[in-house]
């Protein structure tokens, strides 16, 4: 019989950081710089969603702009200013504010921080088999497949 306590809590900024900064092939994962992701679900062995505790540096950016075919997505801004890049444009967050992005709309989205603060927030995304993400602004897409991203080039050949 094993002795072993399920986690019940933690404190999120204990939890240790991810150690790839993306999964992103280069010449897009130098991009992530300044991007620090704390996965809070993982730590909880949460297999159906995934929480993270991500922060921003001055002029760093979440992702490359994006969506998803099968997967639902969700923000909450915590502290800081960033800015919602969105299909309709620009919109200016604030701690306290929260976005969401419906699986299968198409409309590609990342935040940008153009400041000169640290950018604190949740997001929250599903874990749907089969999902596919469609980049806009770069020569890329991607399939989770196995619960691993597989990326390639917009014409299909491989990273």
């Amino acid at each position: 019989m094993s002795t072993h306590q399920p986690l019940i809590a933690v404190h999120a900024d204990e939890v240790v950081p991810r150690t790839k900064p993306s999964n992103y092939p280069e010449p897009f994962a130098s991009r992530m710089n300044g991007r620090e992701k704390r996965q809070l679900g993982d730590v909880f062995g949460l297999t159906n969603f995934g929480v993270n505790l991500t922060r921003l540096a001055p002029n760093a950016v979440s992702a490359l702009r994006h969506s998803h075919t099968r997967q639902d997505e969700f923000i909450y801004i915590l502290a800081g200013h960033p800015t919602l890049r969105t299909d309709e444009g620009d919109t200016q967050l604030a701690p306290g504010m929260c976005a969401g992005f419906k699986a299968g709309t198409g409309n590609a989205h990342h935040l940008v921080n153009n400041t000169s603060e640290t950018v604190v927030y949740l997001e929250v995304g599903d874990r749907t088999p089969g999902d596919q993400g469609a980049y806009p602004d770069d020569d890329i897409q991607a399939e989770l497949k196995d619960g691993v991203w597989q990326f390639r080039h917009k014409d299909g050949t491989p990273y």
